[in-house]
């Protein structure tokens, strides 16, 4: 009986969702599937390590919404969608993530490193589809800004951490 349940533990934890496309991640990944959408396929690059989870958060495009705490977002009835998943091991990760309707939304991804559900200046990345340089600033919505039609759109975002006085900016120049 131990061994059933360790052979269905060990199934559902790699099991990806039904109809997923290969490669990408998150419990969206069938909404980046061809022909499916509207969706946001990120594909991540420079990571700084393969520790913790990476997270990809979906706002509304607004100034008073962009970064504003899930709950207080989830009781105003306003949009907030979080994609999170374990850092895999190798390569360059895609995520997916599903949205309500093509528009215009605020995306925000994060590597979280040290494993606490909240962003660490000293050990945790982000980064914004816009991948300008953060530098030591709150980062502004424009940077977090992306357009989304009916299908899939993919954008790539480059991980930034904390690189001494110049604050946020990527590992690889």
């Amino acid at each position: 009986m131990i061994r059933s349940f360790l052979v269905l533990a060990t199934a559902m934890t790699v099991a990806a969702p039904a109809h997923a496309q290969p490669g990408i991640l998150g419990a969206d990944a069938a909404a980046c599937a061809p022909g499916q959408g509207p969706a946001i396929e990120a594909r991540i690059v420079g990571l700084k390590d393969r520790t913790g989870e990476l997270l990809l958060e979906l706002y509304p495009d607004n100034e008073q919404d962009f970064l504003k705490g899930d709950h207080d977002l989830q009781r105003q009835g306003k949009l907030f969608r979080r994609v999170r998943v374990p850092t895999p091991p190798s390569g360059a990760p895609s995520l997916c993530i599903r949205v309500p309707r093509p528009g215009r939304y605020a995306l925000v991804f994060t590597h979280n490193r040290d494993g606490k559900n909240k962003f660490s200046i000293w050990s945790d990345g982000a980064g914004f589809p816009s991948n300008a340089k953060l530098g030591r600033s709150r980062p502004k919505l424009a940077q977090a800004e992306i357009a989304v039609g009916s299908g899939v759109t993919v954008t790539t975002i480059r991980a930034q951490y904390l690189r001494g006085l110049g604050g946020f900016g990527p590992i690889e120049s």
